[in-house]
């Protein structure tokens, strides 16, 4: 991109060829997301996400049958 600039040239020999750096990661994240990805594309079973359980009521209102008289 900027291999014909003495600018570029003494900024990459100050703080190293971040473009460079910054690629070579980006392919090695996206090739280890692709390993990882290989069973979901290929079809093989995944186990299913483990969802927990509610949490079980602690108090719950119910009806209070009629008093005395209130029938």
């Amino acid at each position: 991109m900027f291999q014909d600039s003495p600018i570029y040239d003494r900024l990459i020999a100050e703080r190293g060829d971040i473009p460079t750096q910054v690629r070579r990661e980006a392919e090695r994240v996206s090739r280890e997301v692709e390993f990882a990805m290989q069973p979901l594309l290929s079809g093989g079973s995944v186990p299913a996400p483990v969802r927990p359980a509610p949490p079980a009521p602690t108090w719950q209102r119910s009806a209070l049958p009629p008093g005395p008289g209130q029938l």
